[in-house]
């Protein structure tokens, strides 16, 4: 059995979709590393450290979760850390195809590393997080797609 998965993203910022996936794979797996990527394409606003800082907090008290950072390829990083699995998020068929590309490239370049799609609850599924990003530096109330704690530092941080 495959006791560990690894759930890699940007995570910029978490929201409840990303919270609900994590739940969803420690549900399967004992053991789930949620790999903050350095992605430097995708112009994150918040740093790695700032990323790893709100998910561990998002994730405080679920058992078997572990918020790490990581650069380079994640097949490599899935293998330093003993994990045969990655866990990526499907909320919309738009989602699908790209990620399907990113799937099959893994599996390429390291055939004995499994991806695994999960879907989030049916109310996340429309959450993106640069969508939150273009609603908060616009005032709007985040509280029902981030944790309070992530808002605030969203908000203070395109203010």
């Amino acid at each position: 059995m495959c006791r560990r998965a690894i759930y890699p993203g940007t995570f910029d910022p978490v929201t409840y979709g990303h919270i609900d996936l994590i739940k969803r794979a420690q549900e399967i797996f004992p053991e789930v590393m949620v790999a903050v990527a350095h992605n430097p394409h995708k112009k994150p606003i918040f740093s790695a450290k700032e990323r790893v800082a709100m998910l561990k907090e998002a994730t405080k008290g679920l058992n078997g979760v572990e918020v790490t950072e990581f650069n380079g390829l994640v097949v490599d990083y899935a293998h330093k850390h003993n994990a045969k699995v990655l866990i990526r998020g499907l909320r919309m068929i738009s989602d699908f195809e790209y990620e399907f590309q990113m799937a099959l490239t893994n599996r390429k370049l390291s055939a004995d590393i499994e991806t695994i799609f999960l879907m989030p609850h049916e109310s996340y599924s429309y959450l993106s997080s640069k969508l939150l990003k273009e609603a908060a530096s616009l005032g709007a109330n985040l509280s029902s797609f981030v944790p309070d704690f992530v808002e605030k530092a969203l908000k203070d941080k395109l203010s």
